[in-house]
C-alpha cells in the first residue's frame, strides 16, 4: 500500500557522538519525523496516515490564509480556490497536496522540487526546491524559489512544524517567542490589526508555560541576532533541554498554535505548532511581507530545527 504522502525518504546521520534520524515525505515536502539520540524534536505521524494539523508541510506560494481566496492584480480580482470552505479562506499555498520531484537523495540529505502552475487565482509559473540536510544538533530546511512567469509574481513561503522535547507533555513546556507584535484576527482568522505584546498575555518574550496559554496567532517584529541575521523561537522542558526553531532575516513573521487536541498517534493531546513565514496571514491583500519576483529571479532562505542540552 502506498503512503498517503507519497515515496518516504529516511535520513540519518552520526556527528559529533549525536545520531540524528528524519523522514521527510514526497507529498508537500514534509518532515514526518525528527529526533536526535531518539529525542523527538517534532510531532510525527504514521507513514499511513496523512498530516495531521498539516504537520511538517512547506507552505508556498503563500503561508496561512488569504480571505475569501480573494485578491486583486492590476485592478482585476484573482479568485483562488477555497481550501478551507468553513472559513471561507484558500489556506497553505498551492503544494500542500503535491508530490514533489526528487533530485537528490543521500544518507544526510534530501533535495526535491515542484512546480507551481497557473491556476485559479495565481496566474504564474513558479519552480521551487526544498533541501532538508541533517546536522549534528537537528536539521536545516533550504527553499528556493524561481519565478518562470513572464512578469511579476507575489511570494511568500511558510513551514508548519509543530515542535516537541521527546515525550515531555507539551503543557509543562515553556514557550518563547521573540517577537514584538501580534496579529489581532475577526472570525475567520483573518488579521484586522496589530498590536504591541508588551504588556499583553500575549508578551512571550520571557517564555511561558504552554499548559496557561490558548495561542493561534501570527507575530511580527521577529526579532533577529545581529551576530548570525537568525530569528530563535523555542519550547524548553523542566530539564532545561531545549528545542530550537531558527530561520534567517526572510523569515520576518511566525505563527504559533497550541490546539489542545493534536490528533497524536496515542490520541489527541496538546501540540504547539511554530510555524516560520515570510509573510503574514492574508499578504496577498495587504502586502505585508509580500515579495514580487521578477521573471528569472531565484529567492533562496533557509530555517531549522535543533535540540539544545544543558551542559553538566
Amino acid at each position: 500500500m502506498r503512503a498517503p504522502t507519497g515515496d518516504q525518504y529516511p535520513l540519518s546521520l552520526l556527528q559529533d557522538g549525536r545520531r540524528v534520524t528524519a523522514v521527510v515525505t514526497q507529498v508537500a515536502a514534509g518532515i514526518r519525523e525528527l529526533a536526535v539520540d531518539g529525542v523527538a524534536l517534532v510531532e510525527s505521524f504514521p507513514e499511513s496516515s496523512t498530516p495531521p494539523g498539516a504537520a511538517g508541510i512547506v507552505l508556498v506560494p503563500w503561508p496561512n490564509r488569504v480571505a475569501g481566496g480573494r485578491w486583486m492584480l492590476d485592478g482585476a480580482v484573482q479568485q483562488l480556490d477555497l481550501t478551507e470552505p468553513k472559513q471561507d479562506n484558500a489556506i497553505h499555498g498551492l503544494l500542500r497536496y503535491t508530490p514533489y520531484r526528487l533530485l537528490a537523495h543521500d544518507e544526510h540529505r534530501v533535495h526535491q522540487t515542484a512546480t507551481v502552475y497557473p491556476q485559479h487565482g495565481y496566474p504564474f509559473l513558479l519552480e521551487t526546491s526544498v533541501e532538508h540536510e541533517l546536522t549534528a544538533d537537528g536539521l536545516i530546511v533550504r527553499h528556493a524559489v524561481r519565478n518562470d512567469s513572464v512578469e511579476a509574481a507575489p511570494v511568500a513561503v511558510g513551514a508548519h512544524p509543530y515542535l516537541r522535547v521527546g515525550d515531555v507533555p507539551a503543557d509543562e513546556l515553556t514557550l518563547t517567542v521573540d517577537a514584538t507584535t501580534r496579529f489581532l484576527t475577526d472570525d475567520k482568522q483573518i488579521p484586522v490589526s496589530e498590536e504591541a505584546v508588551s504588556g499583553t498575555d500575549f508578551d512571550l518574550t520571557l517564555g511561558r508555560r504552554v499548559g496557561d496559554l490558548t495561542v493561534d496567532h501570527g507575530f511580527g517584529g521577529v526579532r533577529v541576532s545581529p551576530a548570525d541575521g537568525r530569528s530563535v523561537q523555542s519550547l524548553e522542558a523542566p530539564d532545561g533541554r531545549r528545542v530550537e526553531l531558527w530561520a534567517d532575516q526572510n523569515f520576518g513573521f511566525v505563527q504559533v498554535f497550541t490546539p489542545a487536541a493534536f490528533a497524536a498517534p496515542e490520541g489527541p493531546r496538546r501540540a504547539v505548532a511554530i510555524e516560520p513565514m515570510t509573510a503574514p496571514a492574508n499578504a496577498f491583500n495587504t502586502g505585508e511581507g509580500l515579495r514580487w519576483l521578477a521573471p528569472g529571479e531565484t529567492w533562496t532562505m533557509e530555517w531549522g530545527i535543533r535540540l539544545v542540552v544543558p551542559t553538566a
